[in-house]
């Protein structure tokens, strides 16, 4: 947790005075292209507030604010072996979680299977049946010749889906790079239970689950403070917990207005529209050049997908406009490739901790072929700082988006993702683009803490398996899709 006015991360600004003026001037017009003032901060989180409740009150909106059936928060008193499926960005994990007698604790044991770089392009069968795969390696090397009942499975489908029920999810667009054919518009559910079926796998999908509402789940377990979850990795996104009164949109079902109900909020795509947020002209190129144009305005800004492609046509664009003012006489054809470098690219050079920058000097020459001068790595420093630093305090803009909407004064919010765990900084100047945002006085401690969150698609995951079961017991159907199913997972 960040304590009272969290401690700003040392600024290389002080070493500049001797850069040749150039350089000097270069590196000023970074500054101007991605520094946000605290009235530009303000001005995002009221557009942020008003396309959040423009969300919930109808489809179709930047928004989607996906309703996803997980009705309420665990007790700790939950129980049971689960099984949990994570297909996120970069990887696929299978886990199996048992929730134990003691209160709110819980035993894991999991493996993490790469996903393919051809299959992000494939295709539905070619996906389906390597999620299958993976299942069947790890039911049979962890239960080899065990007879096995019907295992309840939670299955964090981590792309925005519309979720008329709690079991079943058809996917909106893809994100993160993936653009698989035969999916969007989709239930992402049956073709996956067919091919388990097809295998003699007894596994049943018990709930669909985006990994913002596992992370709000898994916290929400240990931590009766945390209101939030959200997730900074390859992409971003957050989730929170809403009365079904306050979700126009559903009004129809004519629920228990006090009801609360887990709000997938999926706002990466926030300001698709390109209202508010600050772009770049190197925001606009990564934008054009995506699998899809026009499309997770926000999350091109800030997630880690992103950071290090930033930073390579920044560069790129100093040497093409200014040629001979930096790597003068060397080789710098690497940096043509596009997504050469991520976002650990630009951790390491923040994680610097030489005065001469040295560690820097010899990632550059190992990855990209290129021995900056002293000038040059002071320069690029300062350029990885400051997109790290406005990564930061506009992912910080959503979480003051969802406090603001709901009146909360003071809470928890779980966070996830390798931005958040990996990138050097990044929690202390979220912290204090929050303070700023929120107008806290200067000595005041923090009242919105984000903090490292339980494991959400794994954890969560389980969790929201075994309220969905919970609530089966009780008679509790609403967004249950397949009551049949559910009674025999009992």
């Amino acid at each position: 947790m960040v304590g009272i006015g969290p401690k700003q991360p040392p600024s290389r600004k002080g070493s500049m005075h001797e850069l040749p003026q150039d350089l000097l001037q270069h590196i000023k017009r970074f500054e101007e292209t991605f520094t946000v003032d605290t009235a530009k901060l303000k001005e995002i989180v009221k557009h942020f507030v008003k396309e959040l409740e423009k969300g919930l009150t109808v489809e179709g909106g930047n928004i989607p604010m996906n309703v996803t059936w997980v009705l309420g928060f665990p007790d700790g008193e939950e129980q049971g072996t689960f099984l949990a499926l994570d297909m996120g960005g970069t990887n696929l994990r299978v886990c199996e979680i048992t929730l134990t007698e003691k209160k709110g604790a819980f035993d894991i044991t999991q493996s993490k299977y790469k996903m393919p770089e051809e299959l992000r392009t494939g295709t539905a069968e070619e996906l389906w049946e390597y999620i299958a795969d993976c299942l069947q390696q790890f039911i049979e090397f962890h239960h080899e010749n065990e007879d096995l009942a019907k295992l309840p499975l939670g299955f964090t489908f981590s792309y925005p889906a519309t979720q008329d029920y709690i079991d079943h999810g058809v996917l909106q667009r893809w994100t993160k790079g993936f653009d698989i054919d035969g999916v969007e518009g989709q239930d992402v559910v049956p073709p996956l239970e067919a091919i388990l079926k097809k295998r003699g796998l007894p596994i049943k999908i018990a709930a669909l689950i985006n990994d913002t509402t596992g992370t709000l789940i898994a916290s929400s377990y240990t931590d009766p403070e945390m209101k939030i979850g959200c997730i900074f990795g390859t992409g971003v996104n957050a989730a929170y917990m809403e009365n079904v009164g306050s979700v126009p949109k559903i009004a129809h079902m004519n629920l228990p207005p006090d009801m609360p109900v887990a709000i997938n909020c999926e706002y990466g795509a926030f300001d698709n529209e390109r209202v508010v947020l600050p772009l770049s002209k190197f925001d606009e190129i990564i934008d054009r050049d995506s699998p899809r144009p026009g499309q997770q305005a926000f999350e091109k800004m800030t997630a880690g997908l992103y950071l290090g492609e930033i930073f390579r046509l920044a560069l790129k664009d100093l040497l093409e406009s200014h040629p001979g003012t930096i790597f003068n006489g060397q080789n710098t054809e690497k940096l043509n490739k596009p997504y050469l470098l991520d976002a650990s690219f630009l951790a390491a050079i923040e994680e610097d901790p030489y005065e001469n920058l040295s560690e820097t000097a010899d990632t550059f020459h190992s990855q990209l072929g290129i021995r900056p001068t002293q000038p040059e790595l002071e320069m690029i420093r300062r350029l990885a700082e400051l997109i790290g630093t406005r990564a930061a305090r506009l992912s910080s803009c959503g979480v003051a988006a969802i406090c603001t909407k709901k009146n909360i004064e003071s809470c928890h919010v779980g966070a996830d993702g390798s931005v958040f765990t990996k990138y050097p900084h990044f929690k202390a100047r979220g912290a204090q683009a929050l303070r700023e945002i929120l107008d806290w006085a200067p000595n005041e401690k923090d009242k919105v803490s984000i903090m490292a969150a339980e494991d959400g698609s794994g954890v969560g995951a389980a969790l929201i398996a075994a309220l969905t079961l919970k609530r089966v017991k009780a008679g509790n159907l609403a967004g249950i899709r397949n009551m049949d199913d559910m009674k025999t997972l009992l």
